[in-house]
């Protein structure tokens, strides 16, 4: 049985005509070589899986090559190129920057440059994964890679092209590889298919070449992987089943059922999605690229950045039609800021669930936002608006001419179940409402000179305002006098103070507050002010824990809620604030022995060890 070379490997390019995707720089070398215009340094920058090494032994291969072809190829005849393609020449030396990034590694390498090849004109060698070395590294390989032998060739390769330092990236010729396009890695992938005779559908290489993003090793391991899984053969199901890669029928009905508004058929579908394994994250990202695809299907100049699978065009163009733009711009703004939450989510399906609601009702938010099919901006204003006000016409009243009428309604009375409310107009002549005005202003004058008229005792003396509301309010209402606030004495504040103290003592457990409240002076400073002094900062604590409740105590005797009070610490007598010292265990279990005596009787007469 032969051993089984995976087809990455297999099917390497051997020449700079079966490189696939990257003309632009396999016809710079070629020229370069024919006309005998190579550099000294090469670097070789891009993705992974382009073709960066194996162009840089290709090229190692070419310039060494005794019988070089025409167009710029080797001939893989010569006794250089067949030791090449064999692994046994000694005019090429590769080095895995990743695991040989030290200074000494790079000066066994400088020390194997002295060296002039034994066979061919050239020395090449192939630093791959170059940022991996360390700065002192560099510096070490600076002086060498800037003036070296006419023999030797450096090919630097990388994928991470901004970590390399500048005077690395000034000696080089730098050639950049871009990513393999899809149409590229399909045709590519059906001649291999061909050769290995594999039934392979185009819609499934499509597939293929979508999911590697432009890498050709990653196509090629994913087309081992799905033909060990099909048995040979390929087609679009198996392949989506292989790669767990949702349908694109399961969009085109999530879009129909959101534009539609039916958001219980969107809500089963994604149900059927979930239930098939797809993770919330995949439908999202799914779904914003499809909403992509049909965004680009929209303007027939963009339809060539259209990535999609084979016949599937003129669906996404029929999608696009009957959507609007408005919508596919909101909901790709609504998927993308979904997307990003995700990680943060807890409920994840719930998540997703509330984006299908956003999406259900988006194109009813954009309806509500447009006016005649042009959407309405909101006005914005440049400065500030002075306030408007509306000047109300005056209450005057003007004499009604002579032989005319007015028409009074009676006051509505309040309507009941069996009757109805009749207003009848009632006829009143001039001279009757001039008579009518002054009667009114002299029941008004009257009312006026009671209300300026105080309250008089029978024995003819003036009532006080507390007489008059005790006779208002009755037995029902008790009314007190307002006490006056009274300032702060010595004798009182002593009195109050000792009163608290018989509260706290009251209270009991608080022994050490009440010696505190027992030793402490006081000292009044103003009438609404007094000063408490302590010996030490552990009183001041003390003191303060009490405060909101002590100075409620005080306001209430005195009536008083202006009274302050502070706390000072006597001078000369201050106890110094113990610091914070830290113990070993022995001496946390001698403190806590001395403290607490039956802990170390306990250990005793249990007769234990401690592991201090």
């Amino acid at each position: 049985m032969d051993k089984f070379i995976v087809s990455a490997r297999k099917y390497r390019p051997q020449n700079f005509h079966s490189v696939v995707g990257q003309s632009h720089i396999t016809t710079t070398l070629k020229n370069a070589i024919a006309h005998n215009q190579l550099a000294h340094a090469f670097l070789f920058c891009g993705p992974r899986g382009v073709g960066k090494t194996t162009c840089a032994r290709i090229l190692a291969k070419t310039i060494n090559c005794e019988n070089l072809q025409p167009d710029g190829e080797a001939c893989d005849t010569c006794n250089s190129c067949k030791s090449f393609n064999d692994g046994a020449s000694l005019n090429i030396h590769e080095l895995d920057a990743a695991s040989n990034n030290s200074v000494d590694d790079i000066r066994s390498l400088v020390e194997q440059v002295r060296f002039a090849p034994q066979a061919g004109k050239y020395k090449v060698y192939i630093v791959d994964e170059v940022h991996m070395l360390s700065t002192s590294a560099f510096n070490a390989f600076l002086k060498t890679l800037e003036e070296p032998p006419s023999y030797a060739i450096f090919i630097l390769a990388t994928t991470e092209k901004h970590k390399i330092l500048p005077t690395i990236l000034s000696r080089c010729q730098i050639f950049d590889f871009k990513r393999i396009t899809t149409n590229d890695t399909v045709e590519h992938l059906q001649e291999i298919a061909e050769k290995e005779e594999i039934k392979a559908e185009k819609a499934a290489l499509q597939v293929i070449a979508q999911k590697s993003e432009g890498c050709m090793r990653d196509a090629l391991s994913i087309l081992d992987k799905i033909v060990s899984f099909t048995n040979g053969e390929l087609n679009y199901q198996n392949t989506l089943e292989h790669l767990n890669i949702l349908d694109e029928d399961y969009y085109f009905k999530l879009l129909d059922y959101l534009l539609q508004q039916d958001l219980a058929s969107a809500m089963l579908l994604y149900d059927e999605i979930n239930r098939k394994g797809f993770e919330g994250d995949l439908v999202l990202n799914g779904f914003a690229e499809f909403i992509r695809n049909i965004l680009v299907s929209k303007d027939a100049k963009a339809v060539t950045l259209l990535d999609v699978v084979e016949g599937m065009e003129g669906k996404y163009k029929a999608a696009a039609e009957k959507t609007q733009l408005s919508y596919l711009i909101s909901a790709l703004n609504i998927l993308n800021e979904a997307e990003l939450s995700f990680k943060m989510a807890r409920n994840k399906r719930l998540h997703v669930e509330l984006t299908l609601i956003k999406l259900n009702f988006l194109q009813q938010a954009i309806d509500l936002t447009s006016g005649e099919g042009s959407i309405v901006k909101k006005k914005r204003l440049e400065g500030a608006l002075v306030m408007k006000f509306k000047q109300i016409a005056s209450l005057q009243t003007k004499p009604a001419p002579t032989g005319s009428k007015l028409l009074i309604e009676e006051p509505k009375k309040q309507k009941t179940e069996n009757s109805k409310q009749v207003i009848e107009p009632v006829t009143v002549s001039s001279s009757q409402l001039s008579s009518a005005n002054i009667s009114n202003q002299t029941s008004n004058n009257q009312k006026l000179q009671t209300r300026n008229q105080k309250p008089v005792t029978a024995n003819g003396t003036k009532k006080s305002l507390l007489d008059v509301l005790r006779e208002k309010a009755g037995d029902k209402y008790i009314v007190e006098e307002i006490k006056e606030a009274e300032t702060l004495t010595s004798d009182k504040l002593i009195q109050c103070w000792n009163d608290y103290i018989l509260e706290l003592e009251k209270q009991g457990g608080k022994p050490s507050t009440v010696a505190t409240f027992r030793l402490a002076k006081i000292q009044i400073t103003d009438d609404i002010s007094f000063e408490v002094h302590v010996t030490g900062f552990t009183a001041q604590r003390f003191i303060e824990q009490e405060k909101l409740l002590l100075a409620d105590f005080i306001h209430k005797a005195f009536n008083n809620r202006g009274i302050t009070f502070q706390t000072v610490v006597e001078e000369g007598e201050t106890e110094e604030v113990p610091q914070q010292v830290v113990l070993n265990s022995r001496q946390r279990f001698e403190k806590i022995a001395e403290l607490y005596p039956l802990v170390k009787e306990l250990k005793d007469k249990l007769r234990l060890e401690l592991d201090y």
